[in-house]
């Protein structure tokens, strides 16, 4: 249990002292009621002795009693009502809250740190107004009356004459037979008759002689003149007088409550009265009867006449005690109580109840008690034993004797009042309400005994109930507490008698008793054993107190502890009491969180929740659904709407008390910060029929490191050769979409009119769709002017069209149950600034479904439209992204530091031009080698021109432009014969064997010395693209070599003509993928032959063996290849003429058919060779058809420098000499020089294909390039060589 403000020692006896009654006239009541009280409650301040009090026992021992206490009330002829005393103790634990501030205690059990409050104020209150308001009972006197104030006042006409009426009403009240109720401990009650004399008002001498009269006739110790009212209340008075009353009367005003009236006093039964009304104040209820006023009318705790009997607090208007409450109170917080008394008045009163106690009733029970003694002794014998012969000798007065079974089966055996079982019960209880606990516990000892006897089991349990409680009180402790009295006690009031209350005082002694000897198992399992379903406020009062238990053992039983406080609140929220119920849930919560107890978690929650919004603590009641709905729920998908409902109920309440306030965090949906995208440009647009739009960057697109590197690298290349081969220090590779992989540290640069859009990923945990609707980004801009100064401004809400920033508002966003979604949301920036993005607000609801779950129909109201929104709240998330973690420096790697992430706060800078690409006829599909043309639009879309257009690839020999002047570039396709794709001219057949020669510098083809073939300038009009404007440029395209899948990434770069000083370019990318078919194979290889002369009959020339082979086996439709010419290219050799070394002249393959070719080559003449500085290579071309294809223009040469400049580029490898002298390296390495040749083949050709009935012509184009006599070449990479041995030098006679 929790710790008391009282210990047992001091509980017990201030719960059961002597009750005193006061019978006071009219006269008298107005004295005490100038002081807003009435009598009985103006001795209350001072009913307990300040001094120890002293008498003997009947053995003539002396007995010290210490803090006696004693209890005057007004003589109430009616009983309390169960519903009243129910409503009563209801009201007193509702308005019993904890102190605000006050600390609680932590306690610490394994891994809990829990806040508990120590003590618990509200059940002390309960326990203390249970026991005070228990009704008289007549098995047991401890609360009948010992003793009567008569009470007049020395204002009176005949004061001694009002003592003789008085006297005569109590007498009446106590031995007719009309009046039940209230119980006299004897009939010979002792009277004690109290003068009351007004200082400030009334005639102290007619006082004095009055009293001295009543002296005469009731003697000394049986009369008292007090004096009070020294001051008037309506004197001003610097006289600090403190206010002792309310402390008692605040506790409850309904308690306390007494009748007063004016007039005579005149008995009148008043039962059958309609008029007993329930007075809050007890000063202004008058209720007079047949013209007589009734001053001792109805107990305070009597309900409304026209109230239900049965009514509880129970029940449905269990709300309104404690509002009835609060507003007495409130009513009662501006009485001033005692205005006319001083503290002479106040030591008076507190010397009227020393001399009341001391000369009165201490005499009085003393008296009485050795008066049963003697009695009992007296009827007993020559018995031993106290009584064992009382039943023999007074067995005639009981009622008619019962049969056993009767008697085991009732509780309903009753003694008459002179009945010897009962005359010891009233002098145990004498015994015990003086304190001395020996013999009181001696005679409840053989009192119980012969109630077992009888089988009297109300009696008996009384007896040992108290007997019990005397055990544990004797000074000494000479007995251990006998708890198996209590037991007994408790089970018989619970199960044979039925009486509930009085099973509830033992269990509120007895676990006291055990909680003081730490026994708090035992007091535990007392509590909980009370617990049922008769009183939800008594159980609840009770399973906290037990939870108390199970907190403080030795070994803290901390789940215990929780699992009782749910159970406490549980009936607490059924009793009424709704602070309490929250506050025991709360209590609970610190065990269950965190724990993985969803269930119960959410259980809790969710009471929580609605125990707050009951009690309007709002924001309460919306963090406790937020947790429910937060955590990964394990509810059933009706459980988990039924919350959302409820949390979207309570949150629009709170969100309609401050309409204006900030829009506060919602807890769905999830979403995932580090996953959120932002993406700079526009849309790229969908393909239109031919025309084909550049890929560049999506948020579709999924993230790469490999390929990111891959663009970082071509941007890094075109900026250099910009740059003349330097890569600016401040250069930062552009970044169109930031992710969590991408480089966040710096801020994003966007531009002004192109949309930023933010890609946010929800998640919905729940089994429940949501619908998210209005929803749009939160932002923060600050704007920058011409004059440089900031201007900031917040928006929060979309109202009207922004003139800083355009938002896009999605208006509804449905997400399934468990789903996962993504979310793009667009700002348009329309002026130049920071831009800070904020979060994402949106209206949260859910869909008013009609599905059945478990059997369960549909709500009422539900409606079958798509997304018919049933409750929906506006609200914001805000969306924190954590950089990445630092680890560079040491302290950066002994310490948890995180670097800034800056995709959300992009900068807005002026205008830049902004390109867009398309490609039309672009192929998908390629044989190896084949040419193709295509065009590529260029268009300028911005309002600021563009110049500077490259594009860099790692593939240059793919694609080409054409050549830097017209003259060796086509026109266009048709401007050809048979519209090929190359620049052609007619022949004479009788030339079909000679070469014809032509020349070109490889400069004109953007392969110079020095130079980046990968960077190729976009031969722009005037180099310049305005706004608006656009240009179609042919592209040729040339299929890789290697069959297969290829990516080839195209990317553009361009400049805006006005520099500016934040972004120095721009860039477009493209990805192209090719898929290429098999088509030829061609070989080659060069030897010497010195039997062929020149046109000048010099030697040194060469054959050349060229071996074609068709390797396509009929994909995509290929039916056979013509060899239309081979052409050869070098700087120091050409072809002169085809050798025929068969007769066939035909130079098609079908299918897996070798061609074999045979050319003669001549040196170049001196004045060509001389120019070689210049690049320029001979151009030979062996024509087998009626046109000539010019391999020096474009796009034959274009292809062919492109491969030959891929070429260079791959690392040759070393041959290797095996010699065991070093002066064999020199020879060997001259050797090589002298069979080294600079000789390259192109080998053209057609190919025919058959394709939806229809024949069409493919065109295309190899290159072998000969580095050694002898040594095979080939025009596509081998996996392996076709010899694995071969001689460097071949030697070959013709």
């Amino acid at each position: 249990m929790a710790q008391c403000v009282q210990s047992v020692q001091e509980l017990i006896p201030d719960s059961f002292v002597p009750c005193v009654a006061a019978l006071c006239s009219d006269e008298a009541e107005r004295l005490t009621r100038l002081n807003h009280l009435s009598f009985a409650e103006l001795l209350k301040p001072f009913s307990r002795l300040t001094s120890e009090v002293h008498m003997r026992d009947p053995n003539n021992q002396l007995h010290i009693i210490k803090n006696l206490k004693i209890a005057v009330s007004n003589i109430i002829t009616q009983p309390p009502q169960p519903g009243a005393i129910r409503k009563l103790l209801n009201d007193v634990v509702s308005g019993s809250q904890p102190a605000e501030g006050l600390v609680a205690n932590v306690i610490t059990a394994g891994d809990y740190d829990l806040n508990i409050s120590a003590t618990t104020p509200w059940f002390e209150s309960y326990r203390e107004t249970f026991l005070q308001s228990m009704p008289a009972s007549d098995h047991e006197f401890l609360n009948h009356y010992l003793a009567c104030m008569l009470v007049a006042s020395s204002s009176e006409a005949e004061p001694v004459e009002q003592f003789s009426k008085l006297s005569q009403e109590q007498h009446r009240i106590q031995h007719n037979s009309d009046y039940s109720y209230p119980k006299w401990f004897i009939p010979n009650t002792l009277k004690y008759y109290v003068l009351l004399h007004d200082v400030s008002a009334g005639d102290e001498q007619r006082a004095e002689s009055i009293y001295e009269e009543m002296k005469q006739k009731y003697g000394t110790q049986g009369c008292y003149l007090l004096k009070i009212n020294s001051r008037t209340s309506n004197r001003a008075s610097d006289e600090q007088i403190p206010d002792p009353w309310s402390q008692y009367l605040q506790k409850n005003s309904i308690q306390n409550q007494e009748s007063y009236e004016d007039g005579p006093c005149t008995i009148t039964s008043n039962k059958n009265s309609d008029s007993n009304l329930l007075s809050l104040d007890g000063l202004d209820n008058e209720v007079k009867v047949d013209g007589l006023p009734n001053n001792f009318r109805a107990h305070p705790l009597q309900l409304d006449s026209s109230s239900d009997a049965s009514n509880s607090i129970d029940g449905p208007d269990h709300v309104k005690s404690a509002s009835s409450l609060h507003e007495t109170k409130k009513a009662n917080t501006g009485i001033i109580h005692g205005a006319c008394l001083t503290l002479t008045d106040h030591d008076r009163i507190r010397q009227f109840i020393q001399e009341f106690t001391f000369r009165g009733l201490l005499p009085h029970i003393e008296k009485t008690i050795r008066q049963l003694n003697d009695q009992l002794i007296s009827r007993k014998g020559l018995s031993r034993s106290l009584f064992s012969a009382t039943k023999k000798w007074f067995s005639g007065s009981k009622v008619p004797e019962k049969s056993i079974n009767e008697l085991k089966n009732t509780s309903g055996l009753l003694y008459p009042p002179e009945a010897p079982e009962l005359q010891i019960r009233k002098m145990a209880d004498l015994c015990f309400l003086v304190q001395h606990y020996d013999l009181a516990y001696s005679c409840y000892h053989t009192a119980k005994k012969d109630f077992l006897n009888d089988q009297a089991m109300l009696y008996a349990a009384g007896a040992l109930e108290m007997a019990a409680v005397s055990a544990f009180l004797q000074p000494g402790a000479p007995r251990p507490y006998p708890a198996h009295y209590m037991d007994t006690a408790i089970q018989t009031y619970r199960d044979i008698c039925k009486n509930m209350v009085l099973a509830e005082r033992c269990v509120l002694l007895s676990a006291e008793i055990l909680k003081s000897q730490s026994k708090y198992s035992e007091a535990a399992a007392l509590l909980i054993r009370l617990t049922s379903e008769d009183s939800d406020l008594r159980s609840a009062l009770l399973l906290e107190q037990a939870a108390h238990c199970f907190i403080n053992m030795k070994s803290p039983m901390v789940r215990k502890y929780a699992f009782h406080m749910i159970l406490a609140g549980h009936r607490f929220s059924k009793a009424g009491q709704k602070k309490h119920a929250l506050r025991c849930y709360c209590q609970a919560m610190q065990v269950y969180k965190g724990k993985g107890w969803s269930l119960a978690e959410d259980h809790i929650n969710f009471t929580i929740g609605r125990q707050s919004y009951t009690l309007r603590q709002l924001d309460n009641a919306v963090s406790a659904f937020r947790h429910i709905l937060i955590n990964e729920s394990k509810q059933s998908a009706a459980q988990q709407g039924a919350f959302l409902r409820e949390y979207l109920y309570v949150y629009k309440n709170v969100s309609q008390l401050s309409p204006d306030g900030p829009l506060p965090q919602l807890p769905l949906p999830y979403i995932n910060s580090s996953a959120t995208r932002v993406f700079f440009g526009h849309d790229r647009r969908p393909a239109d029929g031919e025309k084909q739009a550049a890929t560049h960057v999506s948020l579709d697109q999924e993230y790469d490191s490999e390929s990111s590197q891959q663009w970082r690298e071509l941007e890094e290349q075109v900026v250099a050769v910009v740059n003349r081969g330097v890569v600016p220090s401040n250069f930062y590779p552009t970044q169109y979409c930031l992710n969590s992989y991408s480089d966040n540290s710096r801020f994003p640069l966007a531009v002004v009119e192109e949309p930023i859009t933010v890609e946010v990923a929800f998640r919905n945990p729940l089994k429940v769709p949501l619908l998210l609707t209005d929803l749009s980004l939160l932002w923060k801009f600050q704007p920058k002017d011409i004059s440089g100064k900031d201007n900031e401004e917040v928006k929060e809400l979309v109202t009207g069209e922004p003139k800083m920033i355009g938002t896009e508002v999605i208006s509804e966003f449905l997400i399934n149950s468990e789903e996962s979604k993504v979310a793009r949301l667009k700002l348009f920036p329309h002026h130049i600034g920071e831009l800070h993005i904020l979060g994402v607000v949106y209206n949260l609801g859910t869909i008013q479904g009609c599905m059945t779950v478990d059997g369960i129909g549909s709500l009422p109201g539900c409606h079958t439209g798509k997304h018919s929104l049933s409750m929906s709240v506006r609200g914001r998330q805000d969306l924190e992204i954590q950089g990445p973690r630092l680890n560079n420096t040491k302290e950066e790697k002994t310490s948890i530091k995180y670097g800034p992430d800056r995709r959300l706060d992009p900068i807005i800078t002026e205008e830049m031009p902004l390109l867009e690409v398309f490609f039309i006829h672009f192929p998908t599909g390629l044989l190896c080698g084949e040419i193709r043309k295509a065009y590529v639009e260029f268009v300028n879309v911005s309002k600021s021109p563009l110049t500077g257009l490259k594009v860099v690839s790692k593939r240059p020999e793919f694609f080409t432009f054409g050549g830097n002047t017209a003259v060796l570039t086509p026109l266009s396709p048709s401007a050809s014969e048979n519209c090929s794709a190359y620049k052609t001219v007619a022949t004479d057949s009788t030339a079909v064997c000679t070469a014809l020669i032509s020349s070109a510098s490889s400069v004109d083809f953007g392969i110079g010395i020095g130079s980046q073939p990968e960077v190729i300038p976009v031969p722009l009009p005037d180099t310049v693209l305005l706004p608006g404007a656009s240009v179609q440029l042919p592209m040729w395209l040339r299929g890789p070599d290697e069959e297969g899948v290829h990516e080839i990434n195209f990317l553009f770069y361009y400049e805006s003509v006005k520099k500016q000083p934040k972004i120095r370019h721009r860039i477009l990318r493209h990805t192209a993928v090719i898929c290429t078919s098999r088509s030829l194979n061609v070989r080659a290889t060069v030897c010497r032959s010195n039997s062929l002369e020149d046109e000048e009959g010099r030697g040194g020339n060469m054959l050349v063996f060229v071996d074609v082979e068709n390797t396509n086996t009929s994909e995509a439709g290929v039916k056979e290849f013509h060899i239309v010419q081979v052409s050869s290219s070098s700087k120091h050799w050409k072809f002169q003429k085809s050798v025929n070394l068969s007769e066939n002249k035909d130079a098609k393959l079908a299918s897996r058919e070798k061609g074999k070719f045979c050319f003669k080559a001549i040196r170049c003449k001196e004045k060509e060779v001389a120019t070689q500085s210049s690049e320029k290579y001979t151009f030979a071309d062996i024509i087998f058809g009626n046109e000539q294809i010019i391999s020096s223009a474009s796009p034959c040469a274009d292809f062919f420098y492109r491969s030959l400049s891929s070429e260079l580029k791959k690392p040759q490898a070393q041959p290797s000499v095996h010699t065991e002298k070093q002066s064999l390296e020199d020879a060997v390495r001259l050797i090589q020089k002298c069979s080294e040749v600079d000789l390259n083949i192109v080998v053209l050709w057609k190919a025919y294909v058959v394709e939806d009935s229809k024949q069409l012509i493919l065109e295309g184009q190899h290159h072998v390039i000969l580095r050694t006599i002898g040594k095979e070449a080939f025009s596509c990479p081998q996996k392996q060589p076709l010899f694995s041995t071969s001689h460097p030098f071949t030697f070959q006679l013709f």
